[in-house]
């Protein structure tokens, strides 16, 4: 009987394991070690230029500081509102775009793609491009403003009350293509006899929308919503790019708050933590959103 190394089924399972190595190693080194590491963070306080002797080990303190530190308190609002208000704003204008482009344009391939052209692009490249748009004195947005006749134009990026607008703007601009496409998709998977039946009943188009589209569109608006928020909360480059969470921390959110407790003030335990915090958030908002959308299945 051959030893088990030199049977046909273990050169089979090594082949194999052989292959997905250079994979399981990359997510070892590059994703689970660094996520571990991370929780050990939130319970240390760290100058990583100390090196590893700098660590000291501090328990809860990190977490026991987050509710008297103002600028996270101000992150967190201003991600809220950020959520609040670009989540929204992607998901109708979405589905509008998405429903019109599927019944009554010509050239839907070449309009789609414009519209989704923005999601794909570089953020950076996008943020700067809006940046030069916002422009108080000179940006092409207040020359156009001037040109109808509207005299008090926003400081756009240089106000503190109008900065974060400025930021949920473009946002929902690059977002709007992506929330277009998922729905695109899911209209094609809606029967054609739902619309015939209710027409034949007499139903106006904005009755079908309602009663038709979007009860059926219900899956696909769980999904999108559920990656723009993950995405809402994890906005970095427009606050990185236009604003540096200025002026007066009007657009600090809490991935830039985490950016520069980390690698502007070397506090990488204290970092670690609002990262945690912000994981858990998102972890909350998923759960539910998925137990939501499983009672409204269950529903109907």
């Amino acid at each position: 009987m051959k030893p088990f190394w030199q049977t046909s089924k273990f050169r089979e399972n090594l082949a194999g394991y052989l292959f997905i190595l250079p994979n399981f190693t990359g997510y070892l080194v590059f994703i689970l070690l660094p996520i571990l590491f991370s929780l050990y963070l939130v319970f240390v306080d760290w100058e990583y230029l100390k090196g590893f002797a700098g660590i000291e080990w501090v328990g809860l303190d990190n977490f026991k500081a987050l509710p008297h530190d103002p600028k996270f308190i101000k992150a967190l609002q201003n991600n809220t509102i950020f959520t609040l208000v670009s989540v929204p704003a992607s998901i109708i204008l979405g589905l509008l775009l998405a429903v019109i482009l599927n019944k009554y344009v010509f050239f839907k391939q070449t309009l789609r793609t414009l519209i989704f052209l923005p999601y794909v692009s570089s953020l950076v490249g996008v943020s700067v491009i809006w940046s030069i748009m916002y422009r108080a004195s000179n940006g092409p947005i207040n020359q156009f403003l001037h040109a109808i006749g509207i005299q008090n134009t926003p400081g756009w990026l240089s106000s503190p009350k109008s900065a974060l607008i400025a930021i949920i703007i473009m946002s929902v601009w690059v977002t709007i293509g992506y929330a277009m496409v998922i729905y695109l998709a899911g209209l094609q998977g809606i029967s054609k006899d739902l619309y015939e039946a209710s027409e034949i009943d007499g139903a106006s188009n904005v009755r079908q929308f309602f009663q038709i589209t979007v009860p059926m569109l219900t899956p696909t608006t769980f999904l999108i919503t559920i990656t723009l928020i993950i995405w809402s909360f994890q906005v970095f480059g427009p606050v990185a790019v236009m604003t540096q969470g200025g002026p007066i921390d009007s657009t600090m959110v809490l991935s830039y708050h985490i950016f520069l407790l980390a690698f502007r003030f070397y506090k990488m335990g204290y970092a670690a933590a609002v990262s945690w915090v912000l994981f858990a958030i998102i972890f909350i908002i998923t759960l539910i959103q998925w137990q939501s959308q499983k009672r409204w299945q269950q529903h109907f």
